[in-house]
């Protein structure tokens, strides 16, 4: 039996990168899947590739929109008859100094990274109450020891890490569960982290620095932990902050390749 079979799962950001390797992974342990993202080609894009492994459809909807929030989880629930896993990945950043992020740069990066995943919580928690289902909430390594260079990027994920462990706390009391993963450097990138205004310039992940374990993180890396905290296995499992980094939040030493 597939870890997912017969469940639900609403998926934010799930067009390109760790969103779309999490459906592909739910959509092969047997979950019917709905997609969001901002950008309709990628979505559709994004349906039409992970079609054949089963049930998935994009709604476009942006995560910093309460009322694109609202409209895209009722349009889900009405697609999928009811929801079992929510898995909050939409995320922009900017890769600015805290001092030199202007503040428009820094309400796009908090309203996406922060109210969007608080607002879908809102409005998903009734739809997972009924079914005693998940919330996963997709933050970074970053949230856990902050990145200077990307300064209100570490700032959103750590009130995101934050208020997984709320959740957890209040949703518990009522059979839903609520974890943070917290991936460190992925190839192949987060697409909307560059500098204020910008897109993500392309980079060589051959460049970054190497974890202890020896690569750089894959998506498949993150998306088979986000399988099993969201499967029955894992049902004793929340308020967790999950690094998926390769040890590189360890404390060792990472410039060096691997061996002895």
């Amino acid at each position: 039996m597939a870890e997912l079979d017969d469940r639900s799962a609403l998926i934010t950001g799930g067009t390109t990168g760790l969103g779309f390797a999490i459906a592909e992974r739910f959509l092969e342990e047997g979950a019917a899947v709905v997609l969001t993202g901002r950008d309709q080609t990628l979505g559709d894009r994004a349906q039409e590739r992970l079609a054949p492994l089963g049930a998935v459809r994009f709604v476009r909807a942006d995560a910093a929109d309460p009322d694109q929030v609202r409209g895209s989880l009722d349009e889900a629930i009405a697609l999928l008859g009811g929801l079992d896993i929510l898995v909050n990945n939409a995320g922009v950043g900017v890769q600015a100094s805290v001092l030199d992020t202007p503040l428009a740069s820094y309400d796009l990066v908090m309203n996406v990274n922060v109210r969007g995943p608080f607002a879908y919580a809102q409005a998903a928690f009734p739809h997972l109450e009924a079914r005693n289902g998940s919330m996963l909430h997709v933050a970074s390594d970053a949230g856990v020891m902050g990145e200077e260079d990307i300064g209100v990027y570490s700032v959103s994920k750590a009130a995101l890490i934050m208020l997984s462990n709320m959740l957890a706390i209040e949703g518990g009391r009522r059979g839903v569960r609520s974890n943070a993963i917290c991936p460190g450097d992925t190839a192949p990138g987060m697409r909307h982290m560059g500098p204020p205004g910008e897109d993500r310039p392309e980079d060589d992940p051959a460049t970054w620095i190497v974890p202890p374990l020896g690569r750089v993180g894959e998506a498949l890396d993150v998306a088979e932990a986000a399988v099993f905290l969201c499967s029955d296995r894992a049902s004793f499992i929340n308020g967790v902050a999950l690094r998926i980094d390769g040890g590189m939040r360890a404390g060792m030493r990472t410039d060096r390749p691997p061996g002895p």
